[in-house]
């Protein structure tokens, strides 16, 4: 069973140091994702289609939205990860065009050799997590230097405000952007995406096509990653048992959210909810 050693968040968005040796589920993040190794065996994600390594030389980079995967196998020793799930809103007070971070295509690579100093930062963030998990100002700082290290090593921050104007443009069928607010709205269960296809009016096979093409994401995918994001927040944020909050999720058996809820985030809600609370 994989471990969360340490969950910070904030306006930043979270950072999270696991200790992993089980696989998760191809899924997406609104966030600007980062992976570093910290230390343990190298290991690697999938990202798209694309099998992106992770060892104490090389980063795995993921756009918002992007689909990915951990593949850990059977046997194979653990991985200490640095992981990463920034806000583009929170990178845009460095600059304004930093908020393309939640668009595709801002690292152009899933993967790529990082410096001195990136490695550096990585293991003085991890450290500082482990030994004082309440000092979040210098936390956050350190992060800051981390993030603008990676950008600039990563992506082509220069040209990243057409990227953002860009994202302003319309960039998909009003159809589609009705059914991906209905999911976003939905509370309780998850509706059917036949549903949700009959209410665009559009056929079931059209439907996926069009969405997955306009927003990066099958529309299952975009569903979980929205209801992933509404359990983080409750886990986080309320004082609620966990069987209560999986009932105002919609899930059918407290069993079944936790099984969901560590298939996308490595640990269960009682973990994440303990060790995000130690930095409270």
């Amino acid at each position: 069973m994989s471990d969360a050693l340490r969950i910070a968040h904030g306006a930043f968005g979270r950072v999270a140091l696991l200790d992993m040796d089980r696989p998760l589920v191809r899924h997406a993040h609104p966030h600007c994702h980062v992976l570093l190794k910290v230390e343990g065996a190298d290991t690697h994600f999938i990202v798209g289609n694309d099998i992106a390594p992770l060892t104490s030389t090389n980063a795995v980079l993921i756009d918002g939205w992007k689909p990915h995967a951990y593949v850990h196998q059977p046997g194979q020793p653990r991985s200490l990860i640095l992981a990463l799930y920034i806000e583009p809103n929170w990178l845009k007070e460095f600059r304004p065009g930093w908020a393309a971070s939640g668009a595709p295509g801002f690292f152009g690579t899933s993967d790529g050799e990082i410096s001195p100093r990136i490695r550096t930062l990585t293991l003085r963030l991890a450290a500082d997590m482990m030994s004082s998990p309440e000092r979040t100002a210098a936390h956050e700082a350190t992060l800051s230097d981390l993030m603008v290290a990676v950008i600039e090593r990563f992506t082509r921050w220069r040209a990243s405000d057409s990227l953002i104007r860009n994202m302003s443009l319309p960039a998909f069928d009003r159809r589609i952007r009705k059914a991906a607010e209905t999911i976003r709205s939905q509370e309780g269960p998850s509706a059917s995406m036949d549903d949700i296809a009959r209410q665009s009016g559009l056929s079931r096979a059209h439907f996926f096509r069009l969405f997955e093409s306009s927003i990066g994401v099958p529309p299952r995918v975009f569903s979980n990653v929205v209801r992933m994001e509404k359990a983080v927040a409750a886990v986080l944020h309320q004082d609620a048992p966990v069987a209560e909050i999986s009932d105002q999720l919609g899930f059918p058996e407290p069993s079944h959210f936790t099984r969901f809820f560590t298939n996308h985030a490595g640990v269960g809600p009682r973990e994440f909810r303990t060790v995000s609370r130690l930095a409270s």
